[in-house]
């Protein structure tokens, strides 16, 4: 089975660094997405299998790509130095599993397996 990563995060650095630990493992990247716009228009052309989500974009929460995933059935984290994400991008982000931020490698890919068996 293919891989695929959706990437949501505005942060030119982090995302590139997210995308380069990603397809160094094998995973096929989507986007990254900067803006809830840009990961809603992604999603409406490819599903991934799972999505990693920054809680806040320049055009605001992302809370409805998040919505958006749970809708679709898709697995997601969140990579954010917010302990309690929820408390930023409402009740669909409770219970998320959260990379960090910055996100340590190792615990980047226990988080994505995590999310992706349960």
């Amino acid at each position: 089975m293919r891989k695929t990563v959706l990437i949501v995060e505005d942060e030119f650095l982090i995302a590139m660094d997210l995308k380069f630990l990603l397809e160094r493992r094998g995973w096929c990247v989507l986007g990254p997405a900067t803006t809830v716009g840009e990961a809603l228009e992604q999603l409406d052309d490819e599903l991934p299998t799972i999505a990693i989500l920054d809680v806040t974009l320049r055009d605001g929460k992302v809370t409805p790509v998040a919505e958006a995933l749970r809708a679709q059935n898709i697995p997601f984290v969140v990579a954010s130095a917010y302990t309690s994400p929820e408390l930023i991008g409402g009740d669909v982000l409770a219970g998320a599993l959260n990379a960090g931020k910055p996100t340590e490698e190792r615990r980047l890919f226990a988080v994505l397996e995590q999310a992706l068996q349960s």
